[in-house]
């Protein structure tokens, strides 16, 4: 059986949590290249370059990333590495069509409340922490780009993410044994489902966009609490739902009217 589209798709990152979807999601409809590190060293300049020429790419979609989570603290190089896979990518902006490029939240600097900001807000604060400070970078590169569009992400969820550390699965997990429900401290965020994030990339993978940087996300938000009573309201059994701390901590939502 022949693909739906013929476009060559290179995807970075694919053993992560939204390549896996990505590549799960669309493999019958384009021609997906995700080769492994083995195969090719985003952080080789050259082995990059030749990659996209030799296979005739016409859209990148950058979803590797070193950082950002709880599970990758002990990575002291995270700027250097992930700017240098991001400017090898972005080299290759004149033999595609486009490159997709996922930035994030912490773009708007998340050692203060973000509370329904908009994509121009990011200038407000430069980002303190490394992750943010990347992905800053990689946005103000994007904003003078002629073919590569920045999707920032807040909280997306859904299958294969780590359960270990990202809140939503956790919970579900917690409730399935029978473990209450701790919560360090109360949060408003701004969550996206997987499956509505990759009708978005589809989109731009099939439409130009109009502007070069948009939140990707629901527009709307929710506190961890309600999302951990959701998980006792559709499950049989009721755990038990501890905050430690009092108060909230800094609200991480956005507007998406751009979108």
């Amino acid at each position: 059986m022949g693909r739906i589209n013929s476009k060559n798709i290179f995807l970075t990152g694919a053993n992560g949590f939204i390549g896996k979807n990505f590549q799960e999601c669309f493999s019958e409809k384009y021609y997906i290249f995700s080769p492994s590190h083995m195969e090719l060293d985003l952080l080789d300049e050259k082995a990059v370059f030749e990659f996209v020429k030799n296979n005739k790419i016409d859209i990148i979609v950058h979803c590797a990333n070193v950082g950002g989570g709880r599970d990758s603290l002990d990575e002291t190089d995270v700027v250097e590495k992930n700017l240098r896979m991001f400017f090898n990518i972005a080299k290759c902006s004149d033999l595609v069509e486009k490159i997709i490029h996922f930035g994030s939240g912490a773009e708007y600097d998340k050692s203060k409340p973000i509370i329904d900001v908009r994509e121009d807000d990011s200038n407000i604060s430069i980002p303190k922490d490394h992750y943010g400070f990347y992905k800053y970078i990689c946005s103000n590169f994007v904003d003078n780009s002629n073919n590569i569009i920045n999707l920032r992400l807040f909280g997306v969820y859904g299958k294969y993410e780590n359960y270990l550390f990202k809140f939503i699965s956790n919970t579900i997990v917690k409730n399935i044994l029978h473990l209450p429900i701790v919560i360090k401290q109360n949060v408003f965020f701004d969550y996206l489902y997987i499956d509505d994030l990759l009708k978005i990339v589809d989109h731009f993978i099939e439409n130009d966009a109009k502007m070069k940087v948009l939140n990707a996300t629901r527009g709307d938000k929710i506190d961890l609490k309600s999302l951990a009573e959701i998980v006792n309201e559709v499950s049989d059994y009721k755990s038990e739902i501890t905050i430690a701390s009092p108060g909230m901590n800094n609200e991480y939502s956005s507007n998406n009217e751009r979108l």
